[in-house]
């Protein structure tokens, strides 16, 4: 892969971190089951991988590996959304994959390495934290996306039907989301009802409210942090 016009650096990141596809590709299938084949996951975190080599950049300080990581889990993620209908539960599973991303890319890009002073252990301990309270909460938050039939025509789960525990347990969280919701800025309280609850692409709902994706993610972190101090005692 990657070709006669890539930069020999370009084609040395890309072959030297190419085991990192496999690993992220057997977290992803571990996550989610068998709902798509290793060697397809393989395919789209190589595109992905290729990439984040051609548009690494060494002067934001970041390893390239950590760069790559999200890039190529995104490639995973979106590939998977393309794909043929998912099962209800595995369409949940991969949201919610999604909105963990999210969070961690988003973090990564604000605070890169050298950006800040060092940290003493209980700062750091609180802000590692922190970190996790807000991926739980994204998590959560993105097993309640309803099926949809994506913008682009793509399907994106099989509307299976839920337990009846299972679907107390989603009203329930989903009907906490929305009671914090209402205090909220109209941009955060839009992103996340119309990504979260009613399962439109991120991005799309970004670009919809005239933010790029960085400043949308940026916003989805804020919105995300101010609901975990809101859903703590209730989102487990």
């Amino acid at each position: 892969m990657g070709t006669s016009e890539d930069a020999p650096e370009v084609l040395t990141r890309f072959h030297s971190h190419m085991d990192l596809v496999d690993v992220i590709a057997r977290q992803v299938v571990r996550e989610l089951g068998r709902v798509v084949e290793l060697e397809d996951l393989r395919s789209m975190g190589h595109q992905g991988l290729l990439e984040a080599a051609r548009r690494f950049d060494e002067a934001k300080g970041a390893s390239f590996r950590r760069f790559a990581n999200y890039r190529v889990r995104g490639a995973m993620i979106d590939g998977i959304r393309k794909g043929a209908p998912l099962p209800r539960r595995a369409h949940a599973r991969l949201r919610s994959l999604e909105a963990a991303l999210l969070v961690s890319e988003a973090a990564a890009e604000d605070a890169p390495p050298g950006s800040m002073p060092p940290l003493g252990a209980v700062a750091s301990e609180q802000r590692l934290s922190d970190h996790l309270a807000d991926m739980a909460t994204a998590m959560a938050i993105g097993l309640l996306a309803v099926p949809t039939v994506g913008e682009e025509g793509e399907a994106t789960a099989l509307d299976l039907a839920h337990t009846p525990e299972e679907a107390l347990e989603e009203a329930e969280v989903r009907q906490l989301v929305l009671h914090a919701l209402e205090d909220r800025p109209d941009d955060e309280r839009t992103l996340v009802r119309r990504h979260y609850l009613e399962g439109e692409r991120f991005d799309h709902v970004a670009a919809s409210l005239g933010l790029s994706k960085s400043w949308g993610s940026r916003l989805h972190t804020r919105a995300i942090a101010r609901l975990t101090k809101r859903l703590r005692p209730n989102i487990r």
